[in-house]
């Protein structure tokens, strides 16, 4: 952790976003003079959502999950709350960048990278800081076909469950990760991890994703909130049972470190299993706008973009330059760009949000000119990050007028592009 941090995050009992003209405005105001695109973070907005996954944790410890943030000023503020502990990487060279500053990075997802896994095996402080994720024996294999480990440090291991939701009416609701599902599958590889030389057994991890990765509130559609209601808490309750057995019996194999699991969506249900001793999440600090349909909590829009009007190709539409960030997952319409101010605008269908153009309409688009701006969030949280620079940190609680206290810059900015 940096001995001196940027900004830090203090609880706050402010709530500007709920006056949108005046929240808006404020980010409006505070970046009149940079040029689009530009990305802005709220201070007051960040600490929000900061402290509410706290509460919503209910003492668990939260360990980030970089890939919602890929700002490391944001990360190291974060951390610096008591209630945060350690990172969740997305690919071990990212962990081993980090790791330069922060003494536990757990790698969320199995590595291949020779070039890294040398590196972490060369190098007892980076392999003291960091711990792979692996799922197989093959995986093994390849780091011990990288590194023999008569020659290497040590590497720390996390076993991936697989805590979909399955059944036979349903089949597989979840995400296609790991393949160790069942109670003995964990125990023979758990096994075979304290077996090998060179690897010590020290966390198990389990992503709830149809718990924590979808919204039971979709818009518009009664009928399906009432069906992923009752998913959810089936899901819930059956991995209640079997992860709570799966650790049961790992413990007896391995002095496990950690046990993490959950996401934003899922901090209530996870840190209420007793099995789980901390929980993963970062998407919540930004907010992004997938978020709009739970129930059960609602994060601040943290982060948002500003793009500019160009041209008007009728005197009833206004064309914004770009806009064609369409986040990761299924090709549906919940992928886009949500346009947030000024009301009273959308996107065209044929067109959408578009690489070079974004062609809007609504009243507010018959009195917007060219230069004038557009504020959009992204349905996800850290993705918006690779495609700026930096963030421009606004804090709107100041007296007089908001002003921009910090200039963070992302991965991108700082010359890092790791997946």
């Amino acid at each position: 952790m940096p001995a001196t941090l940027p900004f830090a995050l203090t609880r706050s009992e402010a709530t500007p976003w709920q006056n949108p003209a005046q929240y808006w405005g404020d980010l409006t105001a505070a970046t009149a003079n940079l040029d689009t695109p530009l990305a802005a973070l709220s201070l007051t907005a960040l600490a929000h959502n900061a402290f509410s996954m706290l509460d919503r944790a209910a003492g668990k410890p939260i360990r980030v999950a970089s890939k919602s943030v890929r700002v490391r000023e944001v990360l190291d503020a974060v951390l610096a709350l008591p209630g945060y502990a350690g990172i969740l990487a997305y690919t071990l060279p990212e962990a081993l960048w980090l790791a330069e500053t922060i003494d536990d990075v757990v790698v969320g997802y199995p590595t291949v990278d020779r070039a890294a896994i040398a590196r972490l095996a060369s190098d007892d402080r980076l392999a003291s800081r960091v711990t792979l994720m692996i799922d197989s024996v093959s995986q093994l294999d390849l780091i011990d076909a990288v590194v023999s480990p008569k020659v290497r440090a040590s590497i720390r291991i996390c076993i991936e469950l697989d805590t979909s939701y399955v059944t036979r009416a349903l089949g597989h609701i979840g995400v296609w990760r790991s393949p160790i599902f069942t109670v003995g599958e964990a125990r023979t590889l758990a096994q075979v991890v304290e077996s090998r030389p060179g690897f010590s057994l020290v966390g198990l991890m389990g992503y709830e994703a149809q718990i924590a990765g979808v919204g039971n509130r979709p818009k518009g559609n009664p009928a399906r909130a009432r069906v992923l209601d009752w998913m959810q808490h089936q899901s819930i309750a059956e991995l209640a049972d079997r992860r709570g057995a799966v650790v049961r019996a790992v413990r007896e194999v391995a002095d496990l470190e950690f046990v993490n699991g959950g996401g934003t969506g899922s901090l209530e249900s996870t840190s209420a299993d007793s099995s789980v001793t901390e929980i993963a999440a970062g998407s919540g600090l930004f907010g992004g706008h997938l978020f709009d349909t739970y129930s059960r909590f609602q994060p601040a829009p943290a982060a948002a973009f500003a793009l500019s009007v160009v041209r008007k190709p009728t005197p009833k539409m206004a064309t914004l330059l770009g806009g064609g960030w369409i986040a990761s997952g299924p090709a549906q319409p919940d992928r886009l760009p949500e346009i947030v101010w000024p009301l009273d605008l959308k996107m065209q269908a044929r067109e959408m949000a578009g690489e070079v153009q974004t062609p809007l309409s609504g009243a507010a688009a018959e009195v917007l000119r060219p230069g004038d701006r557009v504020w959009l969030r992204h349905t996800k949280s850290g993705e918006l990050s690779e495609h700026v620079t930096e963030f421009q940190l606004v804090d709107d609680q100041v007296r007089g007028a908001a002003s921009i206290v910090a200039a963070l810059p992302t991965y991108r900015g700082e010359n890092k592009a790791f997946l």
